[in-house]
């Protein structure tokens, strides 16, 4: 029995290259949840931003943001309770700042719960984080202007995350975890959508074994692995696919399928 289902954005519900959603998931929610059924985005994005994507539905949902570190449930968003929340050790994710910004060509998110810092970056980068992401952001001029728990730290890197990966992946291990989130980003937590999966289950009192999980990257692993029906976007690096056999190449298609037949579709 399907009691939630746990969907990432950009590149499994939002195609890359997209901004927004194709208005039929929309009616698929409330078919869903006249079912008894809850969706959840599972997203690196922020709280803001992924409201301001589901408009429409925007308050019936639940929200697992920023890769697992912080959780809301349903409710406006003055009044969305948080569920779960994973807090970054202060010095070590000081120190993850002064590293991402030694990088050539890369820009720095900090991450609070609804707020996203930018720090030493241009203003195409507010732009893309404000208009193109429509995150709620603020720019510091020091970090000592952050008063609030830190939850994630991001890479932005345009000329692609290989190398910093490489630079950054070393000196980190055992103490964040970082996560590859597209082409351009490094994510950087103590949570990952793992953790955060099984915080929001636990606190809806939902087992495991009734959630059904889409994702499409390497930082979605974690919540694959721990949903009971896991899929896998047909377009995900092949090294997935050895890991998760069950693919898909629409989420709507799977979940049309489900409120149809009461059944899974076997891709």
């Amino acid at each position: 029995m399907i009691q939630l289902i746990v969907s990432d954005i950009d590149g499994t519900l939002l195609p890359y290259g997209q901004k927004q959603l194709d208005p039929s998931i929309f009616s698929l929610i409330h078919r869903l949840s006249q079912q008894g059924i809850r969706f959840c985005p599972a997203s690196g994005r922020q709280f803001h931003s992924l409201r301001k994507l589901f408009g429409p539905v925007q308050d019936e949902l639940c929200y697992l943001c920023e890769n697992g570190a912080i959780l809301y449930g349903s409710g406006t968003e003055e009044a969305a309770p948080i569920l779960g929340r994973t807090v970054m050790e202060h010095t070590p994710a000081m120190g993850l700042i002064q590293d991402i910004l030694a990088l050539e060509g890369c820009e720095v998110l900090i991450s609070g719960a609804n707020c996203s810092y930018l720090y030493q970056c241009d203003d195409s980068f507010v732009a893309r984080m404000r208009d193109g992401t429509g995150n709620h952001v603020r720019v510091v001029r020091s970090l000592e202007e952050i008063k609030e728990d830190i939850i994630k730290i991001s890479a932005y890197c345009p000329a692609g995350a290989a190398v910093p990966e490489k630079a950054l992946g070393g000196k980190w291990p055992g103490i964040f975890r970082m996560a590859v989130a597209g082409a351009e980003w490094l994510d950087f937590t103590l949570a990952d959508k793992g953790i955060g999966l099984r915080q929001l289950c636990g606190a809806l009192g939902i087992p495991l074994e009734n959630t059904l999980a889409f994702g499409d990257n390497w930082n979605d692993l974690p919540m694959l692995e721990a949903a009971g029906h896991p899929y896998l976007m047909a377009s995900a690096d092949p090294r997935l696919a050895e890991k998760l056999p069950r693919q898909c190449t629409s989420v709507p298609a799977v979940l049309e399928h489900l409120l149809e037949t009461g059944c899974l579709l076997e891709c």
